[in-house]
């Protein structure tokens, strides 16, 4: 298939396809007799998985790390401890910055709740961005 044909299928830009091309998460494609790049059902799987890895807050070298993992546990049948290592280190990324989002939630919050009741003092969400 072609590069437009890939884009669609993965649901993705043809400008992502290229990044992911010049960062070398995407192998090369062949070629066909025409010149035209050629991708295969495999890419299609590739880029969803880059796709999606990335939506659930992966960086592109650790799914490149997680691919590596794959192929090589496809071809010995070695189990990936270090994928589930990863997972679990930004699982705990996730919880702080989930914290850090309550934290900041509770904080503005407490602001609106300090509402100014009168017109001529100064506005406490003001101050305390100010301040």
């Amino acid at each position: 298939m072609r590069t437009s044909e890939l884009a669609r299928a993965a649901a993705i830009p043809v400008s992502t396809l290229r990044f992911y091309e010049r960062r070398g998460v995407l192998p090369a494609p062949g070629r066909d007799p025409n010149g035209y790049r050629s991708w295969t059902e495999e890419d299609v799987r590739t880029v969803r998985f880059l796709r999606r890895g990335q939506e659930l807050g992966f960086t592109l070298a650790e799914l490149s790390t997680f691919s590596a993992v794959s192929a090589q546990t496809r071809a010995t049948g070695v189990v990936a401890a270090d994928v589930a290592e990863q997972a679990f280190a930004k699982l705990a990324e996730i919880d702080a910055r989930i914290a850090d989002l309550v934290r900041t939630r509770e904080a503005i919050a407490g602001l609106l709740a300090a509402r100014c009741l009168d017109p001529g003092a100064a506005c406490p969400v003001v101050e305390a961005l100010a301040g």
